[in-house]
């Protein structure tokens, strides 16, 4: 372990003792003095004001916990809402739900792109003409408005603003309860007035929030009254997400983006019980699993090609572990070239890890999962606020997982910690800080192996490596992300994290299998690498009009260093054969690391990147945009061999556009295309030390996305990716050096559905067709052939999850999930080259899942099947002919959640 790992114990320990004091510090955050006096039979205490006293709707102090309370003190009643009236008084729209419990409704708002919502527990919207209500262009400023149930006891008013979402205040009036809004449109000529409440906190791109953070009381506010406060606790139970802010780093809803873009929310991932990325990621079309390392990183290949590094909040994660879900919000993958965003990045597309946001309200979850091959994992998720005027918030993610595995010796261990702290500095000013730790041992598994043009007939749970293969991994993250609004229409941003990975491995491992006798030969070997990343972000948003055109500009600069150190070193000779038919296991004692003698790979690397950025959205009408963008690129990379003791070093720029228009016929339709570029250095080297020379990647894409209803939306694609300067595998030194292969294209279509069908019916389903091939090559020996397929890529890939839950009646809170998972044929081994070819076929499978789950107040249980009847199937392979990857049989997992 390195030294620099006792400054991050430190920093851990003083987290961890930091939020062993919150419980304590809790006690002092008190409720509201109206709330603390409140029984469940004096709901006028926690009630909204009269007419005469209006509040802004942002926060609510009736949290969880209270709720709880008063479900123990008697059933909640479902209010009746008989009736929706829409009124324009002066420069307010006013929105009635007309009841004569008024006071008793209570609801819980967010903001999502330009759409405000919220939604109204214990109440049901009962109108005489059935169904729900809905209004197009009801008022200067606002697009449409609805007031639908979206369960048996919870109704959803949601207000579509043209430019953002709108500002709402909440007031109790004779006929019911009263929705005041305000829209930019409507106050523009209208001088604010003395004691206006700040304007809403705008979501920070990297990470959106659920949460509209403001907390005075309005003008007409008595001093002596305590505001009531609106705040949305715990998850969304949405399967659809209008925006994904890592694809433009703006507020950007989807539907006005010029690029595929597909985003997997919690609930998606809570209803599968995804704990790995790679399951997640079967959701999504043209994404599949690349090489995993024997089962211990993330790699994907997107769009046919293979993408090696994850990000988080728009960082790029060092790549070398798989990553942890309990602290992630939601999942987005974003297709075609990033690069004029984010530098280095392949043409199909990167997958960015929101994480989960510190809550101004006492939130309590807790997990607890246990299934088949001796697995549990016990997870909780703890937020609130740190001090009563709750300007510093914190969230707590804490995982521990423990399992064996159908594959025989196959067993792991991780730890997960994430504390997470949000510091309101000013009404303008905020400052996120977060730390996160993984701790994961597992074993070395490389699978099973090829045999001829298929795989070897041997049970899946066959292990061909020897007891005691693991591999280690410690890493550490640390960032801030500072927010200044100077306005409500700049904003300026800065963000750093810091990222170490220690990782370390000892395996034997596998070489040559002697199809005549099924003995395969091995050799003992181990790595041991060491990689920091250093990156900081700055950049500034602007939205601001030139005549009649609206454009919403960034402008930023990215740094970033990554220094790494490591060694491969192997047995001298050959560990014993095994038969694959009969294994027989530890036929010699596994030698000291100090007797692997043979060093073939011992050295250090330092790459430094800038990245200078600009982008411009342009509005030039509601329904039709321009998206333009540039980014240049400098890359210095050096590296030092202490074998040969030979530095090299290579320095690099590149100019990466992007382009596209969306124009949209009619509001809920999409049409758009697209061009843009890819930039990245390449790392493999030639025999003469020297680099190879920066791939380049070009995408066309023209799509559609639509908007079926206010629930469901789907995204339909077309591209074309064209890639140069590809690295290989040198045929004369494989293990070390590299050629370039030439091109690589790939075409497909790709069409991605998700969201709410029917009120408790979810869906989530993707189709992907992909064309992947080498379309240019050398003469070389070892070039590669052109017209080959690119291996791990199948030419369809189907997936379709849905769930259903009861709303009502006897059976409420019941609910059933489906899943159909299938991928055609693929290709596995090398490439083909002009000297030799060894692949093989991973055959086509179909998986099926199911689920049942049953919710009632706080409680949830959950009973998933993965793979139900019991498909032999394959995920990937590694590299090579002898490391195909096997998936997991029937599998059942049982899960109790909490929350309060």
């Amino acid at each position: 372990m390195k030294p620099v790992l006792l400054f991050k114990s430190l920093l851990l320990t003083g987290s961890f003792a930091l939020l062993l004091a919150t419980p304590a510090w809790s006690e002092e955050v008190q409720l509201p003095k109206k709330q603390q006096e409140t029984t469940s039979n004096d709901q006028e205490a926690i009630s909204k004001k009269t007419t005469t006293q209006r509040y802004s709707l942002v926060k609510k102090t009736l949290h969880h916990r209270i709720k709880s309370t008063q479900k123990l003190v008697q059933a909640p009643e479902i209010i009746q809402v008989t009736g929706v009236k829409v009124n324009s008084v002066a420069k307010q729209l006013e929105i009635i739900l007309e009841t004569a419990q008024g006071n008793q409704l209570q609801p819980l708002s967010k903001s999502e792109g330009n759409n405000f919502i919220a939604d109204i527990p214990n109440a049901q919207l009962r109108l005489s003409t059935g169904g729900a209500f809905s209004q197009e262009k009801p008022f200067t400023g606002i697009t449409a408005i609805t007031v639908t149930n979206l369960d048996a006891n919870t109704i959803r008013v949601t207000v579509i603003g043209e430019t953002g979402a709108p500002t709402v205040e909440l007031f109790d009036g004779d006929e019911g309860l009263i929705f005041g809004v305000t829209t930019t449109a409507s106050t523009t000529s209208q001088a604010p007035p003395a004691q206006q409440p700040p304007t809403e906190t705008p979501q920070t791109p990297q990470t959106p929030t659920t949460e509209t953070p403001s907390e005075q009381a309005t003008d007409q506010t008595p001093e002596n009254e305590e505001p009531i406060e609106l705040v949305v606790t715990g998850e969304q139970d949405a399967y659809r997400a209008p925006e994904a802010s890592g694809a433009t780093r703006t507020d950007t809803p989807i539907r006005d983006i010029p690029q595929s873009i597909q985003v997997i929310p919690r609930q998606v991932l809570k209803d599968q019980q995804v704990i790995r990325l790679t399951d997640a990621i079967r959701n999504v079309s043209g994404a599949v699993e690349g090489d995993s390392f024997a089962g211990t990183i993330d790699n994907f290949n997107i769009r046919g090609f293979n993408f090696t590094s994850t990000f988080r909040d728009g960082f790029r994660e060092a790549g070398g572990t798989l990553r942890e879900l309990a602290n992630i919000e939601q999942i987005e993958v974003i297709k075609g070239p990033a690069s004029v965003l984010y530098g280095n990045a392949e043409p199909g597309g990167i997958i960015n890890l929101v994480t989960k946001r510190p809550l101004s309200t006492p939130y309590y979850s807790a997990d607890f999962s246990v299934g088949s091959f001796n697995y549990y994992r016990p997870t909780i998720d703890l937020s609130g606020p740190l001090d009563p005027d709750k300007t510093l918030l914190y969230r707590l993610n804490i995982a521990y997982e423990n399992a064996g595995s159908f594959r025989d010796f196959g067993n792991s261990e991780r730890f997960f910690f994430g504390p997470t702290f949000d510091w309101k500095i000013s009404d303008r000013t905020n400052l996120l800080f977060d730390v996160s730790y993984v701790n994961d041992e597992r074993t070395f598994d490389q699978g099973l192996v090829a045999f001829g043009r298929g795989i070897a007939d041997i049970p899946t749970s066959r292990f061909l490596g020897e007891p005691g293969d693991r591999r280690e991994v410690e890493e550490v993250n640390v960032g801030y992300r500072l927010e200044h609004r100077f306005n409500e229409n700049l904003t300026l941003r800065n963000a750093f994290r810091y990222t170490s990975n220690d990782s370390f491995d000892y395996r034997a491992q596998p070489l040559n299998l002697d199809e005549g006798t099924g003995e395969l030969s091995r050799n003992f070997r181990s790595n041991d690498d060491y990689t920091e990343r250093y990156s900081l972000q700055t950049d500034v948003v602007s939205k601001f009009t030139t005549g009649s055109i609206q454009h919403t500009l960034l402008v930023g600069l990215d740094l970033a260093r990554e220094k790494s150190d490591g060694s491969q070193r192997r047995f001298e000779g050959l560990t014993p054969s095994i038969d694959i038919f009969n294994p027989v296991y530890n036929l010699i004692s596994r030698p000291g690391l100090s007797e692997l003698t043979n060093a073939v790979r011992d050295g250090n690397s330092k790459t430094e990147t800038l990245g200078i950025y600009l982008q411009d959205q342009i509005a030039f009408s509601d329904n039709f945009k321009l998206l333009i963008g540039g980014r240049f690129d400098t890359v210095d990379q050096n590296q030092f061999d202490r074998l040969s003791n030979t530095p090299s070093s290579q320095y690099d720029e590149a100019f990466t556009p992007r382009i596209g228009i969306v124009y949209q016929p009619i509001e809920p339709i999409s049409l758009y295309a697209s061009y843009s570029r890819s930039f990245a250095p390449n790392s493999a080297q030639r025999a003469d030390n020297t680099f190879l020379e920066s791939e380049r990647g070009t995408q066309y894409e023209v799509g559609v996305k639509v908007d079926l209803n206010d629930k469901v939306s789907a995204t339909l694609a077309a591209y074309e990716i064209t890639k140069t300067n590809i690295a290989s595998p040198d045929p004369n030194n494989p293990d070390i050096f590299s050629i370039p292969i030439g091109e690589q294209r790939s075409r497909g279509i790709e069409l991605d559905i998700s969201g709410e069908i029917l009120p408790g019916w979810n869906i989530i389903a993707a189709y992907g067709y992909t064309d992947a091939e080498v379309t240019q090559s050398s003469d070389l020996p070892g070039a590669l052939r052109v017209g080959s397929r690119i291996p791990k890529v199948p030419e369809h890939k189907a997936s379709l999850w849905t769930t259903y839950q009861f709303l009502q009646g006897n059976l409420q809170g019941l609910g059933f999930g489906l899943g159909l998972f299938y991928l055609s044929d693929r290709i596995g081994g090398d490439i083909p080259t002009n000297l030799a070819d060894d692949t093989f076929t991973l055959p086509s499978y179909l998986r099926t899942d199911a689920a049942v789950y049953y919710k009632r107040d706080n409680w949830r249980a959950a009973i998933n099947i993965e793979n139900l009847f019991g498909t032999r199937y394959f995920e990937s392979f590694n590299f090579g002919r002898n490391t195909v990857i096997p998936g997991a049989p029937f599998t059942v997992i049982g899960t109790i959640s909490f929350e309060l």
